[in-house]
């Protein structure tokens, strides 16, 4: 049988650039909302009525061209979901050639991204023509919280060897805990989206409704999942250096637990700094962080095909 084709530089660096991609652009659109510019171009697709791009008679004065520009980057997007589906196609092409079968898993999260950056403008449209609803504005961000995993699992599937079915490479238990840590972290970054929606950053500077939480309450919800999100994180890297688990996985917990520590201190700092606008973007691209760093500690717990200590690349 012929040896497996390896992936190229090139193909692995454009679905890296997917995932830069899918998060940049939650900290940009973050920074429309922020600077009170969400309804800098009050309607879609148009910017305003007649015109696709901003007009000089419009009174958005300057937030219309932070609006417009952060709706350009879904172009840049769509250009880099296009390349990532190409790299996916020419490295099943080659693996054709060399008398492999497609990998169509990778196929489906290439074309998922695709698809997905279509249903976020969709949704983001509907997000302004709706006023900036807060709840619209969290099923806008939670949306790319999903396309973030798949380009994250893209990558990491694209650079991970094949065959064979998943193998768990720690304990069972830590692998059944390991699953509901990834729930925990999604409810933090859910609750985090009703803290925003019942705050004072609403996205524009006419007065649009908030969610009727108490801030203050819901703000401590949130802090008190967190609190749980990193208990449980802290005793799954102690249970993992005490399993002797792979040290690529010890690696990506104590990740989680960095990464996590810095979230939380950046959150108490923008909550009893009166939420500035740059720390609580800054607590956005953690989220980010914090969901990537989450998913590759789950990821990198099983392997495919059979699995002997040691036998790991980065063990």
């Amino acid at each position: 049988m012929n040896e497996p084709i390896s992936v190229k530089p090139w193909q692995s660096r454009i679905v890296l650039a997917n995932l830069v991609a899918q998060t940049l652009i939650v900290v940009t659109g973050g920074l429309v909302r922020l600077t009170s510019s969400g309804l800098g171009c009050p309607t879609w697709p148009e910017c305003v009525a007649g015109s696709i791009t901003p007009t000089s008679t419009q009174t958005q004065a300057w937030h219309k061209y932070v609006e417009f520009g952060n709706r350009m980057l879904t172009f840049v997007l769509v250009v880099v979901a296009v390349a990532t589906i190409a790299a996916i196609f020419t490295h099943n092409r080659s693996r054709v050639r060399n008398g492999q079968a497609k990998r169509r898993d990778l196929t489906l999260l290439s074309v998922g991204s695709m698809a997905g950056i279509f249903a976020q403008a969709i949704l983001g449209g509907i997000t302004v023509l709706t006023g900036l609803n807060p709840l619209t504005v969290a099923a806008h961000f939670l949306l790319s919280i999903g396309l973030i995993t798949v380009a994250y699992l893209l990558h990491y599937k694209l650079t991970q060897p094949e065959g064979g079915p998943h193998t768990t490479v720690v304990h069972p238990y830590i692998r059944k805990a390991l699953n509901l840590h990834v729930g925990l972290a999604l409810a933090v970054i859910a609750l985090g989206t009703l803290v925003t929606g019942s705050g004072p950053h609403a996205g524009d500077s006419a007065d649009i409704k908030r969610l009727g939480f108490d801030p203050r309450v819901i703000s401590w919800i949130h802090a008190d999942m967190v609190l749980l999100f990193m208990g449980l994180t802290c005793g799954l890297v102690v249970a993992l250096f005490a399993t002797d688990a792979p040290r690529v996985v010890r690696q990506a917990g104590v990740l989680v637990v960095i990464v996590g520590f810095s979230q939380g201190l950046v959150g108490y700092v923008q909550y009893f700094t009166g939420l500035p606008w740059a720390v609580v973007a800054f607590h956005m691209f953690g989220a980010c962080l914090l969901w990537i760093s989450t998913l590759a500690l789950w990821a990198k717990s099983s392997t495919q095909g059979a699995y002997t200590p040691g036998s790991l690349a980065s063990e």
